[in-house]
């Protein structure tokens, strides 16, 4: 049995499904919605390799190191994709990370809300030690968002990826510890009451 089995994750402002093939035509349009692709500190796929990324994400769930999902909004518009990755079943560590959202789907609720229902299945189901989130250092709004969710900075790997422009990548490490998660449950649950 993998672990951790495909569920499907459900709030009041997103739904988190299990990624399928048939999900690529609304997540091809999605990602348009602010041309992510374009981002160069990123990896989000263009348009018309979104089946192809599905294809690869939905690879590496089949050798267990990936389990991905696709980001409903409230109306049932498909707004995004997000993973559990990195995954150590046998240390109980999970990273959230190959996230992206259209563009108006951020600085709302969606995304805090998919960072809660994660970590509450992570901790809370999973029980998990400890749970992992990487961006680029350069990545500003990544970060602070991040940083909202009250996680704590683990350090920079630095010169750690190369990007498909050729320039690295040094990764900016945080992390939320199952200790910790109480805390962070109770300033998710605060946040995601207060007026938008």
């Amino acid at each position: 049995m993998s672990w951790p089995e495909p569920v499907t994750l459900r709030g009041t402002h997103a739904a988190l499904l299990p990624l399928a093939a048939d999900h690529a035509p609304a997540l091809a349009e999605a990602v348009r919605d602010g041309e992510l692709w374009k981002l160069w500190y990123t990896a989000v796929p263009a348009p018309e390799r979104m089946a192809a990324e599905i294809e690869r994400r939905l690879a590496l769930q089949q050798r267990g190191s990936m389990l991905p999902f696709t980001v409903f909004d409230a109306e049932g518009r498909a707004v995004g994709m997000t993973s559990y990755m990195n995954i150590d079943a046998g240390n109980r560590r999970v990273e959230i990370g190959s996230t992206w959202t259209a563009r108006s789907a951020q600085r709302t609720g969606l995304n805090t809300e998919c960072k809660q229902l994660l970590l509450a299945h992570a901790f809370e189901q999973l029980a998990c030690i400890a749970v992992e989130f990487r961006t680029h250092r350069l990545n500003s709004q990544s970060r602070r968002a991040i940083e909202r969710l009250g996680a704590q900075l683990d350090g920079i790997l630095r010169a750690h990826q190369r990007l498909a422009d050729g320039s690295l990548r040094d990764t900016a490490v945080y992390s939320i510890t199952a200790a910790e998660w109480p805390t962070i449950r109770s300033h998710l649950e605060w946040q995601l009451q207060r007026p938008r």
